[in-house]
């Protein structure tokens, strides 16, 4: 896994003490992280549930739980136009079968220590082996092409507007209930991508 130090979104691991659970922080503003500036939400810049995804992952990682089995969003997330937003993940004791509860807090910078705002709540655990079958072949044996033509448009219109970074989508396709798409990242996010386990507008864009 991703050491702390090298991950753009967390910085230091605590262990807290009496127990065996962690703490991790990190610091979240438009000048350290201004692709964040393209997840606009009615006005306001939100941080999606795909970095926080990213987030309780690192968090798990660090303590040997790879496998996130369910995550709560509970409230947004916004990064303000100035200054930034301090991040904490609390991860807990695991249980009698090795789960662990996380929380994802946040800290407005300037708005007094002590007033924390839970944004998720999850459940980790050990790593599971996922299978994939059925893609060896590209585009999928029966899938029919979806346009897509318009779909950042449509999102605009109901209040979720997608800058270039989070524009990720290329082409999709439908077979029965299912829906394959293809997306892609954008060039200027492509060299420090390997830095995520998976960069959140990526997996924005998958979703």
């Amino acid at each position: 896994g991703l050491g702390s130090a090298d991950h753009p979104l967390l910085g230091a691991v605590v262990g807290l003490a009496g127990g065996d659970g962690v703490l991790l922080t990190g610091r979240l503003s438009l000048v350290s992280h201004g692709w964040l500036a393209d997840h606009v939400v009615w006005g306001v810049v939100v941080v999606p549930g795909s970095a926080l995804v990213e987030l309780v992952l690192r968090a798990g990682d660090g303590v040997g739980c790879g496998w996130l089995e369910e995550l709560t969003l509970e409230v947004p997330l916004v990064v303000p136009e100035r200054g930034g937003v301090r991040v904490q993940l609390s991860v807990g004791a695991p249980d009698g079968v090795g789960r662990r509860v996380v929380g994802v807090f946040s800290q407005v910078e300037g708005e007094g220590e002590g007033l924390w705002t839970r944004h998720a709540v999850g459940v980790l655990s050990a790593d599971v082996p996922v299978v994939v079958d059925g893609l060896g072949v590209w585009p999928p044996v029966g899938a029919v092409a979806v346009d897509v033509g318009g779909v950042y448009e449509r999102l605009a219109g109901v209040g979720l507007e997608y800058g270039p970074v989070f524009r990720g989508v290329r082409a999709a396709w439908r077979r029965g209930d299912e829906v394959f798409a293809e997306v892609a990242l954008a060039e200027e996010q492509r060299a420090e991508a390997g830095r995520f386990g998976l960069h959140p507008a990526l997996l924005d864009a998958a979703l």
